[in-house]
This record gives C-alpha cells, sequence and structure tokens, in this order.
C-alpha cells in the first residue's frame, strides 16, 4: 500500500473502530494467495487487514464480506478466530472491499513436518489441529446465524460444477488428468447423507496461529472459502495435502516416516476425528480424497492465472500454480492403484 493509502485508512478507521488512533505503518505479509493481507501498527495498537485483490477477478471468489461474516458469528464457539473489527463497502475508501481484524501473535508453522519441535510437540499440534477442526463441525450452523451461508442440496454436485467452472476459466487447454478425474467424481458422488456443517474449506497447518509456549491454538485464519457443506470434505482436504510431497512448493508429508516424527498417519489422524465426533467408520473415502484433489487443483490454477494477469497476492503464486497438474496425476494414481478407474 502506498503513503496515500496509509492517509486514507489514517484518517477513515478511527470513525469505525473504536479505540483506534494513531495508523503509524502498514506491512504485506508474505503469505496468501488470494486475498491480500496487511499489518497495520497503529497508536492504538496491532490490526490485520484483508482485502480483495486488484483487477478483473473470478466470479465468487476473493469474498472477504461472507469472509469476516463467519469471523465475526464465530466469537464465542468455542472455534478459535481473530476478533472482527470492521468490515468496508464497496467500493472502499481504499478502492476495494476490505475488513479488519484483531492480530494475534503466535506462531505459523509453514513445514508440516515440523522439524522445529519435537515427536512429542509434533503429536499434540496435530491433535489441536484435528480437535478444531471437529468442534467446528460440531457447531449447528443455525445457532451461531450461520443458517443460510450456503445453498440446499447436494455439496458435492454443487462444489464440481463450481471449480470445474472455474477451472476452465483459468486455463487455455485442459488437463486430461482433469477432465478424467471430473468424469470420475461425476459418476461417483455418493448418495447425498444429509451431513450439513459450517466448512473453513481451506484447512492446513498454516492457516493456523500457536503459541510458541504451549501448543495452543490461538486462531485459525483465512475463511474465505468457507460455507455450509459436507464436513469430511474439510477432513480429506487436509489429509490430501498431507500426501503432497515435502519437497513441493507446498509441502506435504508424502515420502517422509510420520512415526518416527510423532504425527499421526491417515488412518490416525481420521480415527481421532470420527472418535472426536462419535463417528464408527467413513465410506467413499477415496471419492472425499479425490475431490479434494480436484478441488485444490482447480484453485491452484486460479492462483495461476492471478499470477500470469500480474495480480497475484504472492510472489510465490506461480510456483503454486505449477502443481495443479501434480494433483491432479496423483488423484488418478490413487484410483488407478485402488482400481477404482
Amino acid at each position: 500500500m502506498d503513503k496515500r493509502m496509509q492517509l486514507e485508512l489514517g484518517e477513515y478507521l478511527p470513525d469505525k473502530i473504536p479505540g483506534f488512533y494513531g495508523l503509524s505503518q502498514i506491512e504485506k505479509f508474505a503469505g496468501g494467495q488470494s486475498n491480500p493481507t496487511y499489518l497495520l501498527t497503529a497508536d492504538s495498537g496491532q490490526y490485520v487487514l484483508r482485502k480483495k485483490p486488484m483487477g478483473k477477478l473470478l466470479k465468487s471468489a476473493h469474498a472477504v464480506d461472507r469472509e469476516y461474516r463467519v469471523i465475526k458469528a464465530l466469537q464465542y464457539s468455542g472455534v478459535p478466530v481473530p476478533r472482527a473489527l470492521y468490515l468496508s463497502p464497496e467500493p472502499s475508501v481504499i478502492g476495494e472491499m476490505f475488513y479488519v481484524m484483531s492480530y494475534e501473535p503466535g506462531t505459523i508453522y509453514w513445514d508440516p513436518a515440523l522439524p522445529e519441535l519435537t515427536p512429542q510437540t509434533r503429536h499434540a499440534v496435530y491433535a489441536g489441529m484435528n480437535k478444531v477442526m471437529a468442534c467446528l463441525h460440531d457447531i449447528a450452523p443455525s445457532e451461531i446465524g450461520l443458517d443460510d451461508f450456503g445453498r440446499p442440496g447436494n455439496y458435492f454436485e454443487r462444489q464440481i460444477a463450481r471449480w470445474q467452472q472455474q477451472y476452465l476459466e483459468s486455463i487455455d487447454e485442459p488437463d486430461p488428468n482433469m477432465l478424467r478425474l471430473v468424469s470420475w467424481l461425476n459418476a461417483n458422488s455418493p448418495q447425498d447423507d444429509g451431513q450439513i456443517s459450517l466448512i473453513h474449506g481451506d484447512i492446513r497447518l498454516d492457516n493456523f496461529i500457536f503459541d510458541p509456549q504451549t501448543t495452543e491454538i490461538k486462531a485459525l485464519l483465512d475463511w474465505e472459502l468457507s460455507t455450509l457443506g459436507h464436513p469430511l470434505a474439510d477432513l480429506a482436504y487436509q489429509c490430501m495435502q498431507l500426501r503432497m510431497p515435502n519437497s513441493s512448493a507446498l509441502k506435504g508429508l508424502g515420502g517422509l516416516d510420520r512415526k518416527a516424527l510423532g504425527i499421526p498417519s491417515e488412518e490416525e489422524y481420521v480415527g481421532l476425528y470420527c472418535q472426536s465426533r462419535g463417528i464408527d467408520k467413513i465410506s467413499d473415502w477415496s471419492f472425499y480424497l479425490c475431490f479434494s484433489f480436484f478441488r485444490f487443483a482447480a484453485i491452484l490454477q486460479g492462483v495461476m492465472r492471478r499470477a500470469q494477469q500480474g495480480n497475484a497476492s504472492s510472489d510465490k503464486a506461480a510456483a503454486y500454480g505449477e502443481l495443479a497438474p501434480m494433483l491432479a496425476a496423483m488423484a488418478i494414481e490413487h484410483l488407478e492403484t485402488n482400481n477404482q478407474i
């Protein structure tokens, strides 16, 4: 942000956020692929601002107003989130819609192998994420005013259609593996079982802020993709990412000895979740897993398109976007290995 924007926000925010005064610095966070995020330093303390990116945007993407609504609804739910402080109108004083939330200092871990921690602490970190996810899915959306936060009907059918469209809008020549994967998902979508909860949509290690001393989770961030949907979509999405190679631009745990590291295996991690939520077993796991590969590949292809257009939030956007074909290939390999395609 330039000095002009700093001056505009410095004059604007004191009338919108109680106690805010003396804005002196705005610094962009390096992480994040979608909505640019900034640390605001003021005489009254530190805050975080998230805004829509500049330029032409895909339809329904970068919905910072939805993100703000979720954070505000979860303030006293038991799910740790920052305090929601202000949502701007659109267009805003800085040109794009934005919101301001509290700054929650702590540690963000970027490598899921957690090389800086002991095996016991690694296990605690993963158990903590699992517990927060299960807590989120146990909340009745109507109890926090979010019963209208998603469309009715089969979540997976709607999501496959949405991300197929977004993928095709983000690429000139579709990947044959993605087309094959979409065909399999459409043909193998499980019957709607009626499960519906608030889902985060981007559950991963680097969206959690941890207390560096206790490993307690202080906040779950980045709710842009949240909606009402099937809770197993969140669980499968995290497990999918942990299957990715540890050497890739977005690190997973693929190829590592999780037992030696003290990190639960996929089976153990799913078991912890089922135990927390009182679930006996999960059927159709390959579908949920491959849906997650497809959806994440579509998301990363959108990241690549924004990098090509010059309005990506991160300087790593192109490297992340290049992972989309790998994800589609991993899904197809999983299906072929398990004789499902």
